[in-house]
């Protein structure tokens, strides 16, 4: 019984760790998975390229859909997954890597779920798995569903799927260091609230370009990281910038027409270049 998931990485337009509202749109780098259902019952994970990583995670999504969906106890599994996507960046790899485990479980079971539920096993499994400080809601559908999304972590609700313009390309500024999410000062993040608020407003305008920057200054602020690469970026006409996640990634967004500009300001060995995702068949 083997099964095959697909998920991809996504950029913050707006964190939710302050308020728990959040807003990220889709970036087209890939995180896949194979899991190969067994009598064992025994988890076993290979993340390829990343084999010192915790793989508590991986057994928690596969455990979770096993509990909700197998018809008998006792199974095992064997799970790989490769990505294009560096962890511990902002850049959701665990959101996109538990959406593509709980999809290629599900996928060896022969089972297919709407694809809000088939989000909710991966951010509860991220929860259990202490990798997510919220579950991630608005990170996870924007990895599996693409586009803009805007939702209510809290009630795991979303609020609001749409497009991103035409002819916009993603510039990746991704530093070396880490960012984990037990150093995240949570307090920190409470007292930039208000202008999580804001930019969340201005998210649910479509005024992206907005709500990156007062994200990018709160948050930034609240890490002790750099806003530089967001200040270079739109000094260069980028349509939107702003750290992504709890960094220490900057998303930039920027026409086609102008993508050697930005990619001039930066190192290239610290950059990664990809489309803008959106599935087009998934549907609320």
């Amino acid at each position: 019984m083997r099964g095959r998931g697909t998920s991809h990485g996504a950029g913050t337009i707006v964190n939710a760790i302050a308020n728990g509202r959040g807003a990220a749109f889709g970036v087209d780098l890939r995180t896949e998975a194979e899991v190969e259902l067994d009598s064992s019952g025994v988890i076993e994970v290979r993340i390829e390229g990343f084999e010192r990583e915790g793989t508590e995670l991986a057994e928690r999504c596969v455990r979770n859909v096993l509990a909700r969906e197998a018809s008998r106890e006792g199974y095992g599994a064997k799970v790989t997954t490769r990505s294009q996507i560096p962890i511990s960046r902002g850049l959701k790899s665990s959101s996109a890597a538990a959406n593509a485990i709980v999809l290629a479980t599900l996928d060896a079971l022969g089972v297919e779920l709407e694809p809000l539920k088939t989000i909710r096993i991966g951010t509860k499994s991220a929860i259990e798995a202490k990798v997510s400080l919220t579950g991630a809601f608005d990170d996870a559908c924007a990895s599996m569903l693409g586009g803009v999304v805007l939702t209510d972590n809290r009630t795991e609700r979303l609020l609001k799927r749409t497009r991103l313009p035409d002819g916009l390309k993603v510039v990746l500024h991704v530093p070396g260091f880490q960012v984990r999410k037990g150093s995240v000062p949570l307090d920190r993040f409470r007292t930039v609230a208000p202008a999580a608020q804001a930019a969340f407003e201005r998210a649910r305008r479509g005024a992206y370009q907005e709500a990156m920057v007062i994200n990018s200054l709160a948050c930034t602020s609240a890490l002790g990281l750099s806003m530089e690469p967001t200040y270079r970026a739109l000094a260069a006409s980028a349509f939107a910038a702003g750290l992504s996640g709890t960094g220490p990634a900057t998303a930039i967004l920027v026409d086609e027409g102008k993508l050697s500009d930005i990619r001039s300001l930066f190192d290239e060995k610290e950059l990664i270049v990809a489309d803008v995702y959106v599935d087009e068949e998934v549907r609320r």
